[in-house]
């Protein structure tokens, strides 16, 4: 895994060999058209190389738009999009990444996840992710929101570890048996919903911001990297944008980066993948 170096330079290599930038911007519940351009064009000129959508977020159209227009180059970007549910199975699936690619505006995908565990279907669509990686159509394949014993099931099924597993992760909800399982089968985990979807009011997180000169989002975040873990906090907003890439400049001492692990609660703000009617 590389240096914890700057947001828009490097990133961990996966274990296809990839890298993907530590820190994305994530655009779920970002509306189609100019709020999600706009979202992401600011990301860009920020300095951001990592954008993560989902077919089911329904905003591809907009993120390619803004890709293509900003103008920056192909090469230097890392795009992520999610096959949706009701699309899962081996041909369904096939079929939704053209539609997705095709959305996107882009030839090749740097990542394409499964966006949750679907029972019966989850097996069959990672099959096909194989496939499309395979065909060059895809750097990078993984999933969302799996548990060590659903990864365990494509892992045997295919002999295809993924290269990542995007999972709710924040100080109360720490995913230590997931961590524990992605670090032993080289899983690069990485977060959605960092921030606890806004809800930073926790008196340790004031507190430490006032210890060292940052925002409880950044103290947040700061606190995944340090744990080896990508992040993508999603915002429409330019300010918060730029914010949330401001972590980079210090470090947690192990004393806090302890105290925030120990304010897991197991409490989830989404789904529990193993408990949703999907």
């Amino acid at each position: 895994m590389s240096q914890l170096n700057g947001p828009f330079s490097g990133g961990p290599t996966l274990n296809d060999g990839a890298t993907m930038p530590w820190l994305g911007l994530g655009v779920w519940q970002a509306k189609d058209g100019d709020e999600v351009i706009h979202a992401v064009k600011t990301a860009l000129e920020t300095g951001y190389r990592s954008i993560d959508t989902a077919a089911g977020y329904k905003n591809e159209e907009g993120v390619g738009q803004a890709i293509r227009e900003s103008g920056v180059p192909r090469e230097e970007l890392f795009i992520t999009t999610k096959l949706w549910n009701g699309d899962q199975g081996y041909e369904s699936a096939l079929k939704a990444f053209e539609v997705s690619r095709k959305k996107l505006g882009l030839d090749v995908l740097d990542l394409y996840l499964i966006h949750w565990p679907v029972a019966g279907k989850y097996r069959d669509s990672w099959k096909a992710l194989v496939h499309l990686q395979k065909e060059g159509l895809v750097k990078s394949i993984g999933v969302s929101n799996f548990q060590p014993h659903h990864l365990q099931e494509i892992i045997d099924d295919t002999g295809v570890v993924p290269a990542v597993d995007q999972v709710e992760f924040h100080p109360l909800l720490t995913q230590r048996e997931l961590l524990k399982y992605a670090k032993a089968h080289d899983i690069q985990v990485e977060a959605w919903s960092p921030l606890m979807q806004g809800n930073l009011d926790l008196p340790v997180l004031q507190e430490m911001a006032g210890k060292y000169g940052k925002t409880p989002a950044q103290i947040v975040l700061r606190w995944d990297l340090q744990q080896g873990v990508i992040t993508i906090p999603k915002s429409v907003h330019a300010e918060r944008i730029v914010e949330n890439a401001g972590f980079f400049d210090f470090t947690l001492s192990d004393e806090d980066v302890k105290v925030l692990e120990d304010l897991n609660q197991n409490h989830r703000f989404g789904p529990d993948p193993d408990n949703f009617d999907f």
